[in-house]
């Protein structure tokens, strides 16, 4: 739900697996076929997961960091991992690149410079739940665009500022 200023977007565990699936769905529209998912944990960790699944192709992952500030609401110096972790071989083929939202682009921008480096990567798309206006990249998949850019409040984020003596409490152990 969108708040009244325009400047928060709060999303449930229901909303959240909702987008995944329409995001699924509107890359089978597409017709197009790939060989790999590439999820840029940890925001795309889970929708990369569910589309793994869904599509039935081998998930690879890449670590990204950028918002690791005040319980991760301030963006910083963009981290990309050295390695790309996936069960076995390499990436290559198609290539599907999955984040949870394409906020300012950098990080999308950033990745696929570096895969389409050194890879033998013939075709890359990408693929996110939420492009916000001031994004300078507009993904080839995505389920909603948000003009105003507001800050999405997903439902995970309740454990960036969890730890386990609040979660002992909360489960009486």
């Amino acid at each position: 739900m969108l708040s009244e200023d325009g400047k928060h977007l709060y999303v449930s565990w229901d909303e959240y697996h909702a987008l995944i699936e329409k995001l699924a769905l509107k890359i089978h529209k597409s017709g197009w076929e790939f060989d790999h998912i590439l999820c840029l944990a940890r925001g795309g960790t889970r929708p990369g997961d569910i589309l793994s699944r869904v599509f039935d192709r081998p998930l690879a992952i890449m670590s990204t960091s950028s918002y690791r500030e005040n319980a991760g609401t301030l963006q910083g110096r963009l981290d990309i991992a050295s390695y790309i972790t996936m069960p076995r071989g390499e990436l290559e083929g198609r290539v599907l690149l999955v984040d949870d939202l394409a906020d300012s682009g950098e990080t999308l921008k950033a990745v696929g410079d570096r895969l389409r480096g050194g890879l033998k990567i013939s075709e890359m798309r990408s693929a996110v739940l939420w492009v916000k206006g001031i994004s300078t990249v507009l993904p080839d998949y995505y389920v909603e665009m948000l003009p105003s850019s507001p800050w999405i409040h997903q439902p995970f984020e309740e454990y960036d500022s969890l730890r386990p003596a609040r979660l002992a409490e909360r489960w009486k152990i």
